[in-house]
C-alpha cells in the first residue's frame, strides 16, 4: 500500500503534528528516504519518538520501513489495480482497517435501532445488511424513500445509528439524510470507495472498500461484491457482540 493510501486509510489516527509530518514528506518524499531520523525530525519541526509513533500508526513497522518504503514507490511506478473482480476484492482487503470494524460492530451493537439507507443497487445492499442485523434481534429499519428516511431521523435520537452506502459519497439524498442526522447528534456509520468525499467527512465511523466507478453503454456496471466483503466482514464482527 502507497503512503498516500496509508494515510486515507488511518487518517482517523492522526492528529496535527502527524500531519505537518506527513506534509513534508509528501512535498519532499525523495530527500526523506536518503534522511535520518534525526534529520527527518529536524526538518519537521518535531522529535523522532513522534516520527517513530507516525510511521506505527501508518502500519509501518518503524520509520526505516517508511523509509524504505518511500524508495520503492519512487523506484516504481505506480499501478492502477485492475478492475476484475478479483484484483478489487484484493484490494479491498488491503485497505479493511480491522479497528475501525470493530468500533463499528461495537456502536451497532450498542445501538438501540440502525436505520440505514442508499439507492439504487446500494439500497439492495442495505437490505442485505438489514438481515445480517436481524439475525440476532437488533431492530434495524432499511429505508428506500426519502420522506421514510427523514421522517424515521426525526424520530430517532442519539442511541440510535444512521449506516449509509454510498460509493460515490456524493449522492444527493444520502447527503441529505446525513446532514439531518449530523443535526440530531445521531452517529454515522457510512461504507463509501476508497476516496476522500463529502459521506466519509460526517461519518463518525468510515467504511472502505474498492469500487471505482465503471460505466458501459451508458449503464453504471461498478462492482457490487467489494461492498459485499465489508458487509460480510463487519457483520462477523457485530455477531460477535450476540
Amino acid at each position: 500500500m502507497r503512503f498516500e493510501e496509508r494515510v486515507h486509510k488511518y487518517e482517523y489516527k492522526l492528529n496535527d503534528t502527524d500531519d505537518q509530518i506527513i506534509d513534508y514528506i509528501l512535498q519532499y518524499k525523495e530527500d526523506v528516504t536518503g534522511q535520518s531520523i534525526q534529520v527527518l525530525a529536524s526538518q519537521a519541526y518535531t522529535v523522532p519518538n513522534t516520527i517513530t509513533r507516525l510511521s506505527k500508526k501508518l502500519g509501518y513497522d518503524g520509520f526505516s520501513h517508511m523509509k524504505n518504503s518511500l524508495k520503492v514507490e519512487l523506484e516504481e511506478p505506480y499501478e492502477v489495480p485492475d478492475d476484475d473482480s478479483y484484483s478489487l476484492i484484493q484490494k479491498t482487503f488491503e485497505i479493511l482497517d480491522k479497528d475501525r470494524m470493530m468500533e463499528a460492530a461495537r456502536q451497532l451493537a450498542e445501538s438501540r435501532q440502525v436505520l440505514l439507507f442508499g439507492l439504487g443497487d446500494s439500497s439492495d445492499l442495505c437490505e442485505m445488511m438489514a438481515r445480517n442485523l436481524r439475525v440476532v434481534g437488533k431492530p434495524t429499519s432499511h429505508h428506500i424513500h426519502r420522506h421514510e428516511i427523514l421522517h424515521s431521523l426525526d424520530q430517532a435520537n442519539q442511541q440510535s445509528i444512521l449506516f449509509l452506502i454510498s460509493l460515490s459519497g456524493e449522492t444527493p439524498l444520502v447527503l441529505e439524510a446525513a446532514e439531518k442526522a449530523v443535526e440530531k447528534n445521531i452517529p454515522i456509520i457510512s461504507l463509501t470507495h476508497f476516496t476522500k468525499n463529502p459521506l466519509q467527512a460526517m461519518a463518525a465511523v468510515n467504511l472502505y472498500c474498492y469500487a471505482p466507478k465503471k460505466t458501459k453503454n451508458g449503464y453504471n456496471i461498478t462492482g457490487r461484491t467489494p461492498v459485499m466483503v465489508v458487509l460480510e466482514t463487519l457483520s462477523q464482527y457485530f455477531w460477535k457482540y450476540d
